[in-house]
């Protein structure tokens, strides 16, 4: 049967009540999708487009039209975006820029004058009414908007140019860290942001804010942790100062024509251990339909109940026709960190696919209580391997170690969704995910979907939470306690992981560049602001081997209601850096969700040094999205080898590849000039050791 899940499917009638939607209306009115004037394209967030210039025909034939070298270096994960004849980026460095789309040649550039952020943007906002025209975007925990033909910020707007996003915050929440890195959704007059939160202990809660972008001025919150008396409240058994997060930070879909803003929801925090969080925990982990005006709750699905594996939806849904028995249904589609597909009516909330509540494991740590049940589509089946499908003879066949890695393999439990324990266990899809970021381009009208995915596996595992300070220094007690999880006790760090070493750090960075990286972040790493300045100097000046002989402070000790913590993450890698099952470790699909089923999957990406020896086709890590187009290409980079390919979308085929000057970790735009189509790239590398690099470069025909 179809599945209405606790509070999961609500109030139909409020559609039909708030006015979002016009019966009269037809239920889809097809696009042009010429343009690429918003973050994946559009609003609907397909990544898709009807420019046809470029076929299959002669895709072989295309050549770099030109090159921008950004003035610093390192991961891009923006999606430009072009309006008339001027794309607008993101560099490494959080620097707007603004080319000319037909030559690449910088028109303005805003951020130099600015200290440099350590941290990552996936691009920015367009808005404009008449001629006043407008750029959005975030740098830290500010909403800035800039003159789009200028660059020179707006002064009307907020304060003098900008807005604290703190701003929809709890008087709490003023200090914690709270940043943005993908781009707003625009909805007439209103940017609504995601967020980025810490994932531990004591961060922000994860609201969901409207901005209106003439003013600046706040117009409504959405508490994704709801208040006293709030819908939702009763999900949680107790209200607990230490909880926070529930943010949206993959970005959201929005339905113009309905008035419905579609917004999925990150886990609560702290992420592993739910103790101090019992309850299925609305309206975390949730694919949220509101009222774009308002910020009224039209109907939610929660996709994990009481998440303890950090499982948050990854990617923006995707908003998409789909046919059953001759008729048109207007959908909504939201890819997942496990490989699942949820597919549900876009004005009422219905699965369009059953979802079948099974029970799954119980958690043997003290304190904690896993929800009893998890929801499961039926159809379709997920596109990446399952942890409990694995056994020994999955073990990577070109390992040197292959004994070791079948005995961890044998010990680890497998089950689906078994919950953090003392014991390891094999998460897998791994933290970051089957799909990511990237998310999954349609074809809008069709109702097909393309979405790459990751197969890295990673060990899970708690440990007691009983902090050791005895005869450490007031800096490095710090470090243990915020630091260790990720870069080690030691300091070695897991570079295998993506987690650098922090020894001889000073080698590398002042003092204060040290200072401004533990207040504000470093990529994907959240900063620490809410840290006091006595715990800042004293982190510091342990990480830069000066003396430190402060005693530990009171502070440092562990709430006595976190009983475990995390211990570490940890990928699951054969000793030549691997992954430590056996490939693919990267696919590509196309699944079509009139039927639920799946067109094709294809190996994707290569790894160079295997290739080089003759192995067939491993498939590789990969972040970022495609570009898809009506005319049937669908054009992709993201893979940890460097390449940008083009794939036929009917078969899975590759038909063009291009080794780009470095890894591009984003999606691409598509778009056209005085009758020629471009599609444009930026090539950041840096992220999986990949060699940095600054270029957005940009592809055409003769």
């Amino acid at each position: 049967m179809i599945l209405r899940n606790y509070y999961c499917i609500g109030l139909f009638i409020a559609l039909f009540v708030s006015g979002c939607q016009n019966s009269e209306k037809p239920v889809e009115e097809k696009s042009k999708y010429t343009t690429w004037s918003s973050y994946l394209g559009g609003p609907d967030r397909n990544h898709f487009s009807t420019l046809s210039k470029i076929t299959k025909e002669n895709v072989s034939k295309l050549k770099i039209a030109w090159r921008y070298e950004a003035p610093d270096y390192g991961q891009m994960q923006m999606n430009p975006i072009v309006v008339d004849t001027i794309l607008y980026g993101v560099t490494a460095a959080l620097r707007v820029v603004a080319l000319q789309a037909e030559t690449g040649k910088e028109i303005w550039r805003y951020g130099d004058s600015l200290q440099v952020w350590h941290s990552t943007s996936r691009g920015v906002s367009y808005w404009e009414e008449g001629e006043d025209k407008r750029i959005l975007f975030t740098k830290g925990p500010e909403l800035f908007a800039l003159n789009a033909i200028t660059g020179k910020p707006i002064m009307e707007f907020g304060v003098n140019g900008k807005v604290d996003l703190h701003k929809g915050m709890p008087e709490t929440a003023k200090d914690k860290f709270v940043i943005s890195n993908t781009p707003g959704t625009i909805f007439e007059d209103l940017i609504i942001m995601p967020l980025r939160v810490s994932e531990d202990v004591g961060a922000a809660p994860g609201n969901i804010m409207a901005f209106n972008i003439k003013t600046g001025k706040l117009e409504w919150i959405f508490h994704t942790i709801p208040l006293s008396g709030e819908a939702g409240s009763e999900t949680w058994e107790d209200t607990n100062p230490l909880v926070g997060a529930a943010n949206n930070w993959a970005g959201m879909a929005v339905d113009e024509a309905r008035g419905i803003i579609y917004v999925p929801t990150g886990s609560a925090a702290p992420d592993f251990y739910g103790g101090i969080r019992k309850g299925s925990n609305l309206f975390a982990n949730c694919l949220l339909a509101l009222d774009a005006k308002t910020g009224k709750r039209l109907w939610h699905f929660q996709l994990t109940h009481h998440d303890i594996w950090d499982r948050d939806p990854p990617a923006p849904p995707n908003l998409i026709t789909i046919t059953r028995s001759g008729k048109k249904i207007p959908a909504v589609a939201q890819v997942t960190k496990q490989g699942y597909v949820y597919v549900f009516h876009r004005e009422t909330g219905e699965p369009l696919f059953d979802i079948d509540e099974v029970p799954v494991p119980a958690s043997s740590l003290k304190g904690e209580k896993a929800w009893e049940t998890q929801p499961f589509p039926v159809s379709p089946k997920p596109f990446a391997r399952q942890s409990s499908e694995l056994t020994e003879n999955d073990v990577n066949p070109y390992a040197k170690n292959q004994e070791e890695l079948k005995a961890i393999l044998n010990n680890a439990d497998k089950r689906i969704y078994a919950p953090p324990g003392l014991n390891p266990v094999l998460l897998f899809p791994g933290y970051d995910g089957a799909a990511e970021w990237g998310g999954a381009s349609a074809d809008p009208e069709n109702g097909v979907i393309y979405v790459n995915s990751n197969e890295m596996p990673w060990i899970m595992q708690m440990e007691e939470n009983i902090p050791d300070l005895e005869g450490l220094s007031y800096g490095e007690s710090v470090y243990q306690k915020y630091c260790a999880v990720c870069h080690q006790k030691d300091r070695s760090g897991m570079a295998a992981s993506g987690f650098p070493s922090l020894i001889n750090i000073s080698d590398k960075l002042s003092k204060e560049e040290l200072l401004k990286q533990i207040k504000l972040g470093k990529g994907m790493m959240t900063g620490f602001p809410q840290l006091t300045s006595i715990e800042k100097e004293g982190l510091s000046s342990f990480l830069m081997d000066e003396n430190d002989k402060k005693e530990v402070g009171s502070n440092l000790a562990a709430s006595e209601e976190i009983l475990y913590k995390h211990k570490g993450y940890n990928k699951f890698l054969t000793s030549d850096g691997l992954p430590a099952i056996s490939p693919p470790w990267g696919t590509l699909h196309a699944i079509d969700l009139n039927s639920g089923e799946f067109i094709w999957s294809v190996p994707f990406g290569e790894t160079p040094e295997l290739k080089n020896q003759g192995y067939p086709t491993t498939g590789t890590e990969n972040y970022g999205g495609a570009v898809v187009t009506e005319n049937g290409l669908l054009f992709i980079g993201a893979t940890k080898d460097g390449y940008f390919r083009v794939f036929d979308k009917h078969n899975g085929k590759v038909l063009w590849e291009y080794k780009l000057p470095a890894a591009a970790f984003a999606t691409p735009a598509m778009y056209q000039v005085n009758g020629k189509q471009y599609i444009a790239i930026a090539c950041g590398g840096e992220k999986l050791g990949t060699e940095k690099g600054n270029q957005i470069v940009a592809f055409s025909l003769d």
